[in-house]
C-alpha cells in the first residue's frame, strides 16, 4: 500500500481546505450509499487513511484525490473549493484558490469543464517534491506541458525526464507519478480528460 499522506502542520487556510475536502468526500460517499470499506476497495487506498481524510486529520496527495474522486464517479475539482464555472470565458488566476498537497505541490484548477470532460490546472512542484509517494492510476488521459524547470514523470514503470517546453501525454490508467528531481521550482499546465 502506498504512503498516502505527508507530515501535517498545515496553515489555518490549508486546514480549512483539508476539512472541506474531507467533508465533501464523506458526503459524496454517503450519497452513493458506499461504506468506507467499499470506497477503499474502489480507490485502492486504505480505510484508515480515508477515515482520517474524511475527518480532516490527513492531507491526501493530488494523486490520491484524483483516485478517490474517480472511485466516487466525480472529478477532483468536485472535492475542492473552486469558483470557476463552465460558462466562464475568462478565468483569472487571482480568482482561483490554490490547493497545497503534501510535499509542497501546489495545484490551481483553472477550468473544470464537465460538459467536455476536461480539467485544466497549473501545478507547481517545489524542489524534490512529487504528486504522490508511489505511482497511482485512474480513469482518463493526461497531457502535461512543462513551463519552467525539469520533472521526471514515471509512466508504467518507465521514467521520462521532461524539460521546459516539453509535452508528455499518457493514459491515466497506466500507473504514474510526477516528481521534481531538481533544486529548482517546476511549473506545468496539466490537462486531464475523462476519456476512457
Amino acid at each position: 500500500m502506498p504512503s498516502e499522506m505527508g507530515p501535517l502542520q498545515p496553515s489555518a487556510a490549508a486546514q480549512k481546505t483539508i476539512t472541506v475536502i474531507g467533508k465533501r468526500i464523506r458526503e459524496m460517499r454517503k450519497d452513493k450509499g458506499m461504506t468506507l470499506s467499499q470506497l477503499a476497495e474502489a480507490s485502492g487506498l486504505s480505510s484508515s487513511m480515508l477515515s482520517l481524510v474524511e475527518r480532516g486529520l490527513a492531507s491526501p496527495s493530488i494523486g490520491s484525490l484524483i483516485v478517490v474522486a474517480g472511485a466516487l464517479g466525480r472529478s477532483m475539482s468536485d472535492l475542492l473549493e473552486t469558483e470557476s464555472h463552465e460558462s466562464d470565458i475568462v478565468v483569472r488566476s487571482g480568482d482561483v484558490t490554490p490547493v497545497q498537497a503534501p510535499g509542497e505541490v501546489i495545484r490551481r484548477v483553472m477550468k473544470e469543464d464537465r460538459a467536455n470532460g476536461v480539467s485544466i490546472a497549473v501545478n507547481e512542484y517545489a524542489p524534490h517534491t512529487s504528486s504522490n509517494e508511489s505511482a497511482l492510476s485512474h480513469e482518463g488521459y493526461e497531457y502535461g506541458l512543462l513551463l519552467d524547470g525539469s520533472l521526471t514523470v514515471e509512466v508504467g514503470g518507465e521514467a521520462h525526464v521532461i524539460e521546459a517546453g516539453d509535452l508528455i501525454s499518457y493514459s491515466s490508467r497506466r500507473p504514474h507519478r510526477i516528481y521534481n528531481h531538481t533544486d529548482r521550482m517546476a511549473r506545468t499546465v496539466w490537462v486531464n480528460t475523462d476519456r476512457r
